[in-house]
């Protein structure tokens, strides 16, 4: 295999980036006009990368991001690489029982959080999870639930008991001796876990996925060499830096290549397309809904697409049209798609911007370089040839250094010769162009968002009318897939209804997850050997909406 692209951990390589371009700008936020060049990014993650030192923050240590893509998201993930610490980062939509469980399982040392998303309050959500924070003064944390969790950070200008806030860390780190510094620096290495990514499986509750530098900045620096990335692209990031589309598909192909990011902190079609005119981007990340909405906005034809080039598409299957549309109207004639998981980095595959119509519609395109695929029958574990249906498998510098504090779980996804088990199913061509074709997980994807079913139901058998539960994907124009739940109820239930269901998960898990809709029956589909065929359930769950909207309840 060719050699690595880099070696450097992402502190050490960011500052050499900006030594190559001080002035060349680095983040813009089109709707305030805000801008940071790469030195003055650099210095704003230096100084709150001292401050948090300056608190009690050592390499090694787990710190949480909760936010959307504020400004300063980017700043704590770079100042924690840099310290050799790992950015956990939080999904915005969880609620009080996702974060609770996040809070123990990553043993976070410090959580960095605005003040909240859309209808919920992260105020209330901490404070009903760790009321010991309005007791203590900030720095002097003790929780009996939380052990580990000694700071709590707020992203914003007030100051609240408790807390710490970004400006009086930025300042704290102003005063932090410089050459302490450098030495913690100096001692970071490729191989350290700077970034933490929770991710479901199909058992149980999430696990946190361990990603070092070496994984995510070498993934990254592919995936912008097939879109032809130079200092010249400006991307417009829409997506979530929570997850792995947002934090290594655009943070890591940017940096890699010295180009621009132009961020928007929430996705929305008219605050998503202006940009593009404005700040003549070049490349567009989304998953097909965005895309959808932003070719449908009344007022997309006022805006000029012609900077646009290249771009991804990628998060769930993505439709023939919205793919043509996105070359003819946005004019993104080199547009990609990417496949992988969290695990593995998270791309491994990707279609590169000179591929034909065909193949980019048809396939996830090739391996990355140095990085091995293969598709293998899942009984036996026999790798399989072209054309032939089984688990797609990779191995190479991208694989997660495994789940935090879950070693059996590791065991199970990473094969002792260092194959990970991806849990989809694939096809490969003469051509080296791999194809997508279903999932051994029964994992559901809602407009990009991944979502697995035993997670949900374990959270739905709390309930006292729950007998037994499956939670199956049901086929949906607008997501692709839309969350069902298919309930036996325990006897002496007969007056719960649909809406009950649903407001005991609002507010204690995430709205996405939340079941779009709850069928109560009396038995699910099983095999002569009884074991339930989950993948009848999402054809059933079409069935009865259909009797539902002839009985005029729809």
């Amino acid at each position: 295999m060719s050699e690595l692209f880099t070696e450097l951990p992402i502190g050490k390589f960011f500052e050499m980036q900006v030594e190559k371009q001080p002035d060349h700008e680095f983040m813009v936020y089109p709707d305030r006009n805000l801008r940071f060049t790469y030195e003055q990014f650099n210095e704003r993650v230096d100084n709150l990368a001292k401050g948090m030192l300056s608190i009690g923050i050592e390499p090694g240590d787990r710190v949480g991001i909760w936010a959307k893509n504020v400004p300063e998201w980017l700043t704590f993930m770079f100042a924690t690489a840099k310290i050799g610490a790992a950015i956990v980062t939080i999904n915005t939509a969880y609620q009080s029982h996702e974060l609770e469980y996040v809070l123990k399982q990553s043993e976070m040392k410090a959580i960095a959080m605005t003040d909240g998303f859309r209808d919920t309050s992260y105020f209330d959500i901490i404070y009903g999870l760790v009321p010991e924070i309005k007791e203590r003064e900030r720095g002097n944390l003790k929780s009996e639930e939380f052990p580990y969790l000694e700071y709590i950070i707020h992203v914003g200008q007030e100051k609240h008991r408790g807390m710490y806030n970004t400006n009086e860390l930025l300042l704290l780190g102003m005063n932090y001796d410089n050459d302490k510094y450098q030495e913690i620096k100096d001692a970071v290495t490729q191989y350290d876990v700077i970034n933490m990514q929770y991710t479901s499986g199909t058992e149980g509750f999430p696990k946190g996925v361990m990603l070092t530098s070496r994984n995510i900045l070498n993934d990254g620096y592919y995936i912008g060499e097939n879109m032809n990335y130079t200092e010249k692209d400006r991307l417009l990031l829409q997506v979530p830096l929570f997850h792995c589309f947002g934090t290594v598909l655009g943070v890591m192909a940017v940096i890699t290549h010295g180009s621009t990011m132009v961020v928007l902190e929430e996705y929305d079609p008219l605050l998503a397309i202006s940009p593009i005119q404005k700040e003549k981007c070049t490349s567009v990340y989304g998953v097909p809904t965005m895309f959808i909405g932003m070719m449908n906005h009344p007022m997309f034809d006022m805006f000029d697409m012609s900077s646009l080039r290249t771009g991804i598409m990628a998060g769930s299957t993505c439709p023939v049209e919205t793919m043509k549309d996105a070359i003819n109207k946005m004019n993104m004639k080199e547009i990609t798609s990417v496949y992988g998981l969290t695990e593995a980095g998270p791309g491994f595959t990707q279609t590169n911007a000179a591929d034909s119509f065909e193949k980019k519609i048809s396939t996830v395109g090739r391996k990355f370089p140095n990085i091995e695929v293969k598709i293998v029958d899942p009984e036996t574990g026999e790798e399989l040839g072209p054309g032939e249906t089984g688990e797609i498998m990779c191995r190479g510098f991208n694989v997660m250094k495994g789940y935090y504090n879950m070693p059996e779980k590791t065991a199970e996804t990473i094969e002792p010769d260092g194959w990970l088990h991806s849990g989809d199913l694939a096809t490969v061509d003469e051509d080296g162009y791999y194809s997508i074709v279903g999932r051994i997980k029964d994992m559901i994807i809602r407009g990009g968002e991944n979502i697995y079913p035993r997670e949900i139901e374990e959270y739905l058998f709390t309930h006292e009318c729950v007998q037994d539960v499956q939670v199956a994907g049901i086929p949906d124009e607008k997501y692709g897939e839309i969350v069902g739940a298919f309930i036996i109820k325990e006897p002496g239930y007969d007056d719960i209804t649909e809406a009950d269901i649903r407001d005991f998960c609002i507010g204690s898990i995430a709205r996405y997850k939340v079941p779009k809709y709850v069928f109560f029956v009396d038995e699910f589909p099983l095999t002569t050997s009884g074991k339930i065929q989950k993948y009848k359930l999402g054809d059933i769950g079409l069935k009865l909406l259909e009797e539902r909207r002839e009985r005029g309840e729809l």
